[in-house]
């Protein structure tokens, strides 16, 4: 993917290859600015790449959404109540109002927020408006999920709740998953593999499987082959990122 202006063009993706199988968790981690979030506005066509193509197997039913992207900005509409902006996609799809709100009601229950259903997005916690986004997701019904950063703007404590209720609502409705995030440990909790990217142009360095049985706690990842996991991942990417600032070698 590249992009160009009067007086500059940038590379952001180069020979970028990988496959992801059906109800799997991939998850992507590289430096800032190697072209992560671009990788998923490819998958969700809101970009066309310069060259190559993504390929999809065959659709299971013409009726059900391709992809749905959740952004780190949750992008909750702010006249819309919380139950509204769950059912937003299936209302565009002209679903039903009595269908759509079922199935509303169903994941904001999912997510805990069943007492805010008639709230707006300005009463809400940062961390209250990223579930809504994820129940949107997740009640849409797409093929494949995209999750760009959804826990990046969150403190520490209610990311790892919202970590822990993402695994949950996928074991309970499973989708395939392509999870873009700045975060090693998070990249290796969440997914049943982790692409991880180079700096710009983004390529994959390295694909790796991860060795956790599901359903996974934090404390799994104190094992020793997760830790030598994460080391060898934190290695791939510090390399990359003292490169990209001129910096040879270790400290």
């Amino acid at each position: 993917m590249r992009f160009d202006s009067a007086d500059r063009g940038v590379r952001a993706l180069d020979s970028v290859s990988f496959a992801a199988t059906e109800n799997e968790f991939l998850s992507v981690v590289g430096p800032s600015g190697c072209g992560k979030s671009t990788l998923l506005r490819i998958l969700a066509g809101i970009l066309e790449p310069t060259s190559g193509a993504v390929e999809f197997a065959a659709r299971g039913s013409a009726e059900r959404l391709r992809t749905a992207l959740v952004f780190q900005e949750h992008g909750l509409l702010p006249w819309c109540t919380v139950l509204e902006n769950v059912a937003l996609g299936l209302e565009l799809r002209g679903v039903p109002r009595a269908d759509r709100e079922r199935a509303a009601h169903a994941f904001v229950a999912a997510v805990g927020l069943e007492r805010f259903t008639g709230a707006y997005p300005h009463e809400l916690s940062v961390g209250m408006r990223q579930r809504v986004a994820l129940a949107r997701a997740f009640v849409s019904d797409a093929e494949i999920l995209l999750l760009d950063e959804p826990f990046g703007a969150l403190d520490a404590q209610t990311r790892a709740v919202l970590q822990q209720e993402l695994m949950r609502i996928w074991r309970d409705h499973r989708h395939t998953v392509v999870h873009v995030t700045h975060d090693i440990e998070e990249a290796i909790l969440l997914g049943d593999r982790v692409l991880v990217m180079s700096g710009r142009p983004g390529r994959i360095l390295e694909i790796l499987a991860v060795p956790l049985p599901r359903p996974r706690e934090p404390r799994a990842m104190d094992r020793p082959e997760i830790r030598d996991l994460k080391w060898h991942v934190w290695q791939l990417l510090e390399r990359e990122v003292r490169g990209s600032l001129g910096l040879a070698g270790s400290p």
